[in-house]
C-alpha cells in the first residue's frame, strides 16, 4: 500500500491533482468570515478525493512534501488574489519545510508568480517543529516577517514551547490546541 501510495503522489505531482479546499475562519464576534485555512486535498481518478492523514506523512518520507505544498498553496493563492482584499488565506508549513533554509524564497516567489499580497498570507508552523532547529525557524520566521507575512504559531499547548521562545519569535497569533478548548463550556 505505501509503495503504491509513493507512486500515486508522484503521478498526482505530475498531473496537478493535489488541489486546495479552504476552511472558512470566521469572526465569532460578527459571524464574517475574515479568511480561509487552506487545506490540502488529494483529487484521486479512481478513489475520490483523499485527506492529507493518507498522504502528507508518505509525501514527507519520501521527500516530496516541498514540492506538494508549493503546488496547492500556489493554487490557492492564485485562486485567493481575485477575493475581497480584506480576505487572508491560512498556509501550514510541515516540520520538514521548516527545516529548508531556502523556505521563505519559495513563499515568496509564489506570492510573486500569483500576484497574491504578501499582508493577506497567514502561515501557520506548528509548535513542535520549530524546535527541532531553533536557530533556522527563528531565520526563516524572521525572513516570512519582514516580506509582510503574518504568521501563526499552530498547536500551541502540543510542545514544549516556553513562554520566554515564544518572545523571542515575531508571531503575530497563537492558535491554541483543541484539546485545551474541546471542553470549554462545561469547565
Amino acid at each position: 500500500v505505501h509503495t503504491e501510495i509513493e507512486q500515486g503522489i508522484r503521478f498526482g505531482l505530475d498531473h496537478h491533482r493535489f488541489v486546495p479546499f479552504f476552511e472558512p475562519q470566521v469572526d465569532l464576534e460578527t459571524g464574517e468570515i475574515i479568511g480561509f485555512e487552506v487545506l490540502a486535498r488529494w483529487e484521486h481518478p479512481l478513489s475520490g478525493l483523499i485527506g492529507p492523514d493518507v498522504f502528507i506523512p508518505v509525501a514527507e518520507e519520501i521527500g516530496l512534501i516541498g514540492r506538494l505544498s508549493e503546488q496547492v498553496i500556489r493554487s490557492a493563492l492564485a485562486t485567493g488574489v481575485r477575493w475581497d482584499p480584506s480576505i487572508k488565506l491560512s498556509v501550514n508549513i510541515s516540520p520538514a519545510q521548516l527545516a529548508d533554509g531556502w523556505l521563505a524564497q519559495h513563499i515568496v516567489r509564489l506570492l510573486t508568480e500569483t500576484g497574491f499580497p504578501a499582508e493577506r498570507l497567514v502561515v501557520e508552523i506548528t509548535e513542535s517543529s520549530l524546535f527541532a532547529d531553533l536557530e533556522l525557524a527563528r531565520s526563516i520566521v524572521t525572513s516570512l516577517k519582514n516580506q509582510g507575512i503574518r504568521l501563526a504559531l499552530d498547536d500551541f499547548g502540543t510542545g514544549f514551547s516556553s513562554l520566554s521562545h515564544l518572545r523571542s519569535l515575531p508571531f503575530d497569533m497563537i492558535k491554541v490546541d483543541r484539546c485545551f478548548v474541546t471542553n470549554i463550556h462545561t469547565n
